[in-house]
């Protein structure tokens, strides 16, 4: 069994669907499906906002959390009946929750489709190079030691090879060095666990 765990604001952007007609709902879910198409722009939510006669915020949210609710739901295949328990600490109505189930087991084949295009479209890591200069001295100053790491990061994006040349002093990279393995430590940790079980 499998249960998506909302957040407090992704149920909060969804709490306002029993309170409008069923139509209203449609138009949201056909808005947040050409979302996930073709990106959205301020103008779409306006256009909607005039046409449902609610404000443009509330387009807005509505539309967020039912994008999550669609991509997190088609990402882990919910089944009809995970999917239905998922949805039941919205306390919606049995018709809408109906309507969402309906809305999600038509079109998750096709948003897994367009999630698999976005990651692939995102670089992924192919190699770093690194290398440690050290100027000893300068014009101006005869003794001193400024040390610099230089990196050169390959990514890959689909069949293009791209580099990014990074320079960073030893202190920030300590620093950034320690964050990571905070990090790493804290992913370990029978709480973190717990939470990702969730999310997978």
């Amino acid at each position: 069994m499998m249960l998506l765990v909302l957040s407090e604001d992704h149920k909060e952007h969804l709490s306002f669907l029993p309170t409008v007609e069923t139509s209203v709902v449609k138009e949201f879910g056909r808005i947040a499906l050409e979302f996930l198409r073709r990106g959205t722009s301020a103008k779409i939510y306006e256009a909607a906002a005039r046409k449902l006669c609610v404000s443009m915020e509330t387009v807005q949210k509505g539309v967020e959390g039912l994008v999550f609710l669609l991509t997190e739901s088609s990402k882990h295949l919910l089944s009809e009946v995970d999917f239905l328990d998922s949805v039941l600490v919205l306390g919606f109505s049995e018709e809408l929750n109906q309507f969402l189930l309906q809305l999600y087991q038509q079109h998750h084949s096709q948003i897994r489709s367009i999630l698999n295009q976005l990651v692939h479209s995102q670089p992924a890591y192919h190699n770093l190079e690194w290398r440690l200069d050290v100027q000893l001295a300068s014009r101006s100053v005869r003794q001193q030691v400024v040390p610099t790491v230089t990196t050169r990061l390959q990514l890959t994006s689909g069949s293009e090879l791209s580099s990014r040349v990074l320079q960073i002093d030893p202190s920030t990279l300590l620093h950034i060095i320690s964050s990571l393995e905070a990090a790493l430590a804290a992913v370990k940790t029978g709480h973190a666990r717990r939470i990702l079980r969730n999310i997978k």
